[in-house]
Order: C-alpha cells, then sequence, then structure tokens
C-alpha cells in the first residue's frame, strides 16, 4: 500500500493506466478526467487530500452535492461509474485498502420522489439536537444551529457551508446565501432557528474558534477551528437521521426536501417555494407537489373506508 498518497496524483496514475496499460478510447479518458476532477475538487473543499481518507460517505456527499446543482441523472450515473472505475482500481493496486466505491449507488435513471421525514420526525430530530446542546458542548450547539437552519430554509449544503457570519440578519431573521452561478437570494428563517445560532454564535462558535486559526467570518466551523466542510456537514444531518427509516443516503439534501414538502402541505405557494430553494425552474420545484400528493394518497388508502 502506498502510504500518504495524495488523491491527485493517484487520480493521474488511474488515468495513466486506463491509456497506457488498458488502451481505453481518448473519449473514455476524456469523461473519466472531467469526473475525477470534479471529485477531487470536492474532496479538497471537504479537507481530504490523500487518497487514504477517500470513504463511502465522501463519495455520496460528492455524488449528493452533484444532484444538488442540477446534474442530470445520466450525468450523475456516468459519475458514479467512473469513481467507482477509479477506487476499485486503487483497491487492486494497494493504493486503498478497501474499496469504499463497492458499495456507491448510480442514481436511478427517469423520475424518482425525493425522500423526507414527517413532520412529527423533524420535530422529534431537532428537539434531540436541543438536548444535546444543552450540554454546553460547542460541536454539539453548532449541529443544534446547523440543523434548525438547514429545515428552516432548505438552503444546499454548499450554501451552509459557505456562509459567512455577515450573511445573517438576526433581526429581520434572514440569511443571504450564494447559490448555483453566484447567484445571491434572500431566505429568511423562524424563531427556533434564531434561539440556535444565537446561542451557536454566542457559545458555540466562539469555542471554536479558540482551537485553531483561519476561521476568519466563516459561520460554521469544524472541530479544528477552520470553516466547515461539505463533507463534514454531510456527517452531521446523516448522523441525526439515521434513527429514521428511509432508503437510500440520507443528509442535508433531505432536509432540503423536507422543509420543501412541509412549506407545500402547509399551503405556502409553488413560486415562493421555487425562489426560496434557488430554483432556476419552476418545473424543479414541482416534484415536491407530487411528494405532497403521494402522501395524500397512502393517508387516503389507509384512511378511507372505500380506498
Amino acid at each position: 500500500m502506498l502510504d500518504d498518497m495524495e488523491l491527485e496524483g493517484a487520480v493521474q496514475s488511474f488515468l495513466d493506466h486506463a491509456r497506457f496499460e488498458r488502451g481505453l478510447s481518448p473519449a473514455t479518458i476524456r469523461s473519466y478526467r472531467s469526473d475525477l476532477r470534479s471529485f477531487t475538487e470536492f474532496a479538497r473543499r471537504s479537507a481530504v487530500e490523500l487518497i487514504e481518507a477517500v470513504d463511502l460517505e465522501l463519495l455520496r456527499a460528492w455524488q449528493w452535492e452533484s444532484a444538488e446543482a442540477g446534474s442530470a441523472a445520466a450525468t450523475l450515473a456516468r459519475r458514479s461509474a467512473s469513481v467507482r472505475a477509479f477506487t476499485a482500481w486503487a483497491a487492486r493496486s494497494g493504493v486503498l485498502s478497501v474499496d469504499p466505491g463497492v458499495r456507491l449507488s448510480s442514481p436511478k435513471l427517469g423520475h424518482h420522489l425525493p425522500s423526507v421525514v414527517t413532520q412529527n420526525q423533524a420535530v422529534e430530530l431537532l428537539e434531540h439536537a436541543r438536548q444535546r446542546a444543552e450540554t454546553g458542548d460547542a460541536k454539539a450547539v453548532r449541529d443544534r444551529a446547523l440543523l434548525e437552519l438547514l429545515y428552516a430554509s432548505g438552503i444546499r449544503v454548499g450554501e451552509l457551508v459557505g456562509l459567512d457570519v455577515p450573511d445573517l440578519d438576526l433581526d429581520r431573521l434572514t440569511v443571504t446565501v450564494t447559490g448555483k452561478g453566484d447567484k445571491q437570494r434572500t431566505v429568511p428563517f423562524g424563531t427556533p432557528a434564531l434561539s440556535a445560532i444565537v446561542d451557536y454564535l454566542r457559545v458555540g462558535r466562539p469555542a471554536l474558534v479558540e482551537r485553531g486559526e483561519g476561521a476568519g467570518d466563516a459561520l460554521f466551523l469544524g472541530v479544528a477551528g477552520r470553516r466547515l466542510g461539505s463533507r463534514a456537514a454531510y456527517d452531521v444531518v446523516a448522523r441525526a437521521l439515521s434513527a429514521y427509516p428511509g432508503g437510500g443516503p440520507r443528509g442535508p439534501h433531505t432536509l432540503r426536501h423536507t422543509a420543501a414538502t412541509h412549506l407545500l402541505d402547509g399551503g405556502a405557494d409553488l413560486r415562493a417555494v421555487q425562489e426560496l430553494l434557488g430554483h432556476s425552474s419552476l418545473g424543479t420545484t414541482q416534484i415536491y407537489t407530487h411528494v405532497s400528493v403521494e402522501r395524500l394518497k397512502q393517508s387516503y388508502a389507509q384512511a378511507h373506508p372505500r380506498a
């Protein structure tokens, strides 16, 4: 096994293997290079530079960030295949001790409904986070604020970890986020999220700042006192959601889908939800109406005597 091998170097070795030893076509090599460049850039933002740090959760977080960015299902499937080919080669070559890509599933082509949790489950999840934060542990206080803000606003994980403290307007209960294409939008949040954020700014964040250097204005910090990465945020949400049933990866995307669905269940206007989520197309937002209809049909089937 090659200890401390940099991820980018491993990718280049894989591309050389695919080109010179396997003799794959130039088009295939270009696809591999493009897909793996996307993955290495995501890994770098997640503070992963060595190949040995690549695991299934990192792969899933990258996959879901690509989905949140609007990549087509066919593109997601191709990217998943590329990274699986890379990790399989790394395991065969001894660069990795195990192959984390074996369990990475490709998204199904065609229409699918996003995963959501119920309103009662969301309330329970956030109550557990509040109870953990009462210990005063800086990480628990941060996690509560992170979960509350994600559910309250429906913002993407990349938007969340990119937030700076000045992006918050605590008087108006809004946050300014930078979405796809560097487009900014102002998103509201409620008083429970406000309470969690104020506690974090008062107790949690100062304690995390003391643990390292380079925090700057970053809102959410990791345990080393630097800006929290997408992968770490994914892990926080995945752990919080692990107690609830549901298929597929469960991370920040689940809270985003849940927030949108609960808004529509509560009677929110579809175009208002579109603006809140930062969707360029109303058609993207309309999938959440399908989620609401499916839940209505399930309730009807369970409750109506003539269903």
